[in-house]
């Protein structure tokens, strides 16, 4: 991660597994269909971007980090964009993709913009820290922790949101978040959920 984002020390719970995609994100995977266009936002090093094109998807992998994203540059089914999102204008008006994918990564103005992004039959993948966190480490500034049932409203403002959750996990390192998926308004329903653990669906 890159400055002004969430810090980039816990930006993967566990150093050893800094390319491991987000339980979350791979339980709910299977609601991004292969060919499928997704956003990564604040994509670093490219641990999500990577998984999706693993699965056939078609991912931009967005971050003002250049080096960070020099990482992906080979890898097939990626097209990466150095963009810094806090400043200037929304880089994708009038864009929509099939998924947002976004881990790690708090600015609130950005929240319209990453709702607008989510195409009418899209997937929202959101995860990222919580008040709380401060006890455990870096996020501790309230600018990078996410208030109570915040991601929750922030999701069902315009999508239906399949599953939330909030509270502390031990992923690699203990931890507060918040995490939500939601779909748009002509997404398949009923969706299909993912059963067994975490990996399902990856």
């Amino acid at each position: 991660m890159t400055p002004g984002m969430t810090p980039a020390a816990p930006s993967s719970p566990g150093h050893a597994h800094a390319l491991s995609p987000s339980p979350w994100i791979r339980r709910f995977a299977h609601l991004v269909p292969p060919g499928a266009r997704v956003l990564d936002v604040a994509a670093g090093h490219g641990r999500h971007a990577r998984f999706f094109a693993s699965r056939g998807a078609r991912v931009l992998a967005v971050d003002r980090d250049a080096k960070a994203l020099a990482s992906l540059a080979d890898v097939a089914g990626i097209e990466v964009r150095v963009v810094d999102l806090e400043t200037g204008r929304w880089p994708f008006a009038g864009e929509t993709f099939d998924a947002v994918v976004v881990a790690n990564y708090l600015h609130r103005p950005l929240f319209p913009h990453l709702l607008s992004a989510v195409g009418d039959s899209g997937v929202l993948l959101y995860e990222t820290f919580a008040l709380g966190n401060e006890r455990f480490g870096r996020p501790a500034r309230p600018d990078f922790l996410l208030r109570p049932g915040e991601l929750l409203d922030l999701a069902q403002s315009r999508l239906t949101v399949i599953a939330f959750e909030q509270g502390r996990i031990d992923e690699g390192r203990e931890a507060v978040v918040q995490r939500v998926t939601a779909v748009g308004t002509a997404h398949e329903w009923p969706p299909r959920l993912a059963t067994g653990d975490a990996s399902a669906g990856a």
